[in-house]
C-alpha cells in the first residue's frame, strides 16, 4: 500500500484513481463496506483504490482537547486499510490553509489535477472547504464537468442503529465492549509500543509492561481483562489499567499491562492490547498495600473471566 503524506506540489499523483474521503476512525463495519463497494468499483474500472484521510482530524483541529476520543491512531488505521485491500491512501494536513481553502479549489486543484479521481464515493452529508460550503451536490455538478463520476457512499445500519464511530465511542463510554464490537467488526484494541514506566508495579509483585498511547483522550477508562499480541505472534491473558494512577498522583494517562505467566523482556516491541471485559473503574487507594490487594483481586477476576467465558479473539 502505498501511503503519500500531503500533496504539497501540483504535480499530478495519480493517472487516475476510484477515491473515498473521510476520518475512519475504527475502521468499523459500516466502514469496511464502504472499502469492499469501492474495491469492486476500482477493479470493474481497472483503477487504484485510495482514501484520503485527515492528520489531525478536523474535529481536532477546531476543538482542540475538547475533540472526541479517537478510536483509533493514523498507524492503526493503515494497518486495517492495507488489510481492507487499499491500494493509496492520502493522508492530508489539515491546518489552517486546508481549513481556509476554497471548496472549488480542493475539487480543481486535489481531485482534478492531483488526483486526477475518476470515481468518488462520498456520503451525502459530506462537506468540506472553506465555511463548509463545499457539499455533495457540488461534487456531483463537479463530476459532470472533469469527467468524475459520483456515488454516495450510504449510511450502513445495524439492527436499525447507525454504524458510525461516534456510537462506537459511547458504546465504550458505557463499558459495553461486546456493542462496541458488533459495531467495529473486531474487539476493541490498541497498539502500541512498550517502553520503560517507573517500575513501581514490580515492587508490589505486579510488573507491568506500560504502553505509549500518544494521546491524552482515550475511549477507554478503568481496568480490564485482556489479551496481548507479542512482536512474535503470542498471546497472553493478562489484566490492564487505563488511566492517571491516581494512587501515586499520576497525570497522563497510561496504558499498563500486567501479562498472566510472563517473564520475556518486550521494552520497544510493538504490541496489540484487545479490551475483552471491564472490572471496575479506577480508584485511588488509601496505600500500596490496599493496591496490591485490589489488583490481587483483578487478576482473579480477569482469570476468573477467561476460565469461563472461552474467549478466543485476537
Amino acid at each position: 500500500m502505498q501511503l503519500i503524506r500531503g500533496l504539497h506540489n501540483t504535480q499530478p499523483y495519480l493517472s487516475g484513481c476510484a477515491l473515498t474521503i473521510g476520518n475512519f476512525d475504527g475502521v468499523h463495519l459500516g466502514h469496511q463496506a464502504i472499502l469492499r463497494h469501492l474495491r469492486q468499483k476500482a477493479n470493474e474500472l481497472n483503477l487504484p483504490m485510495a482514501v484520503m484521510l485527515f492528520e489531525p482530524q478536523p474535529r481536532e483541529y477546531f476543538m482542540g482537547d475538547k475533540a472526541p476520543a479517537r478510536l483509533m491512531r493514523l498507524r492503526d488505521k493503515l494497518h486495517y486499510l492495507a488489510q481492507a485491500g487499499v491500494d493509496v491512501v492520502i493522508v492530508a494536513k489539515f491546518d489552517r490553509t486546508f481549513a481556509d481553502l476554497p471548496a472549488e479549489q480542493f475539487i480543481e486543484d486535489w481531485l482534478v489535477r492531483k488526483l486526477n479521481v475518476k470515481f468518488l464515493s462520498i456520503g451525502d452529508d459530506f462537506k468540506f472547504g472553506a465555511k463548509r460550503l463545499g457539499n455533495f451536490a457540488m461534487l456531483q455538478q463537479a463530476g459532470k464537468q472533469f469527467g468524475f463520476e459520483v456515488e454516495d457512499s450510504r449510511t450502513f445500519c445495524l439492527d436499525e442503529l447507525r454504524i458510525s464511530s461516534t456510537a462506537i465511542r459511547e458504546a465504550l463510554a458505557k463499558d459495553d465492549l461486546q456493542h462496541a464490537q458488533n459495531l467495529l467488526g473486531k474487539p476493541y484494541r490498541i497498539f502500541g509500543r512498550v517502553i520503560h514506566g517507573n517500575k513501581l508495579g514490580r515492587t508490589i509483585g505486579f510488573p507491568t509492561a506500560n504502553v505509549r498511547l500518544h494521546r491524552q483522550v482515550n475511549p477507554v477508562k478503568g481496568v480490564y481483562a485482556v489479551k496481548v499480541r507479542l512482536k512474535s505472534g503470542e498471546i497472553f491473558d493478562g489484566v490492564a489499567n487505563m488511566g492517571k494512577r491516581p494512587t501515586i498522583n499520576g497525570t497522563i494517562q497510561l496504558l499498563e499491562v500486567h501479562l498472566f505467566d510472563f517473564s520475556q523482556n518486550i521494552y520497544g516491541q510493538m504490541v496489540e492490547v484487545e479490551f475483552c471485559h471491564k472490572i471496575r473503574d479506577e480508584i485511588k487507594f488509601p496505600s500500596f498495600e490496599a493496591l496490591k490487594a485490589q489488583i490481587e483481586q483483578d487478576v482473579k477476576t480477569a482469570k476468573a473471566f477467561f476460565a469461563k467465558s472461552n474467549y478466543i479473539e485476537i
